[in-house]
């Protein structure tokens, strides 16, 4: 490993507020999300990043901008899990339907399996491994603990173990030269 990849989940939206699971639907941030995602701003631009990647998703996109990085490259393999049919429910709804349902252990109907989430965050950890440098990425709640796992040599269920608020930052890294958690879900 040549850097560090630092994680920046996205600001506020009305359905990260109340707890709904916002996959694929776009979803713009709430004036309190821009505002904290403008405060990050300046904990950012003291550091020299090699890459600033984003996903897709508006939501993504805006705090990148609004945090001083608005040439983010879009990277499709950021994206939030997609939650198929149970986009924009919350889990005590799904677990009204199926008792002690767990995005981690049960999956989703007709949407992303966990094994096609893996795949594609093994190759935003390749990408972060492969550049000489920090790598900053801008993405979701689930995507990034998932991608936490990954970067850990750890199966994407293990995401469940990690807890991630908006508009907070996390630095992965490594140790004696073991991938490590350096900081979770902190401010700037």
């Amino acid at each position: 490993m040549t850097g560090e990849l630092w994680l920046v989940r996205h600001g506020e939206t009305e359905w990260s507020r109340s707890g709904q699971h916002t996959g694929r639907t776009d979803i713009p941030l709430t004036p309190a999300g821009e505002a904290a995602a403008t405060a990050m701003r300046a904990g950012l631009a003291d550091h020299d990043f090699a890459q600033v990647i984003t996903s897709p998703l508006s939501r993504a996109r805006d705090t990148a901008r609004l945090a001083g990085f608005g040439d983010a490259e879009v990277v499709d393999d950021l994206a939030e899990w997609d939650y198929g049919d149970y986009e924009g429910r919350t889990t005590p709804d799904i677990r009204d339907e199926i008792t002690g349902w767990s995005l981690w252990t049960h999956g989703v109907v007709n949407g992303e399996t966990a094994e096609q989430v893996a795949e594609r965050l093994d190759r935003v950890v390749e990408r972060a491994r492969s550049v000489d440098g920090d790598t900053l990425a801008f993405a979701h709640g689930h995507s990034l603990c998932a991608l936490a796992a990954r970067w850990l040599g750890l199966p994407i269920s293990d995401g469940r173990l990690f807890r991630l608020e908006t508009t907070t930052v996390s630095v992965l890294g490594e140790w004696h030269e073991a991938p490590v958690v350096k900081r979770w879900s902190s401010a700037v």
